[in-house]
């Protein structure tokens, strides 16, 4: 994982998503999600593109338990928007590069 991207934990999600200064876009995940997987690559293209303008975090839902519950994660991957500490808007499913830039570019 580049350095564009935080690394998300149950320990680190108050702090690095709720308290945010900006929006942040998490992506709920876990190892064995193929889609995640398909994902990933287009998720660091984008924390690049959008450097300044939206935080991008990943969150292991295996590992990460207590928040995915808490938020109600189901399906991966995920993905929500967050601003001023809410989830604001949320896909879940592979999206393509441009279906992502959308989902940004209609929360910044």
């Amino acid at each position: 994982m580049s350095d564009a991207i935080v690394t998300l934990s149950d320990a680190n999600f108050e702090e690095e998503v709720k308290q945010a200064e900006g929006p942040v876009l998490v992506d709920f995940w876990a190892p064995w999600c193929g889609p995640c997987k398909m994902i990933a690559p287009v998720l660091e293209e984008l924390a690049g593109e959008y450097a300044g303008q939206i935080k991008i975090g990943k969150m292991d839902v295996d590992a990460n338990k207590e928040t995915s519950a808490k938020l109600g994660i189901r399906g991966i991957p995920t993905l929500t928007i967050f601003k001023n500490g809410n989830a604001e808007s949320t896909k879940v499913g592979a999206l393509s590069k441009a279906q992502l830039k959308a989902f940004i570019d209609a929360a910044i």
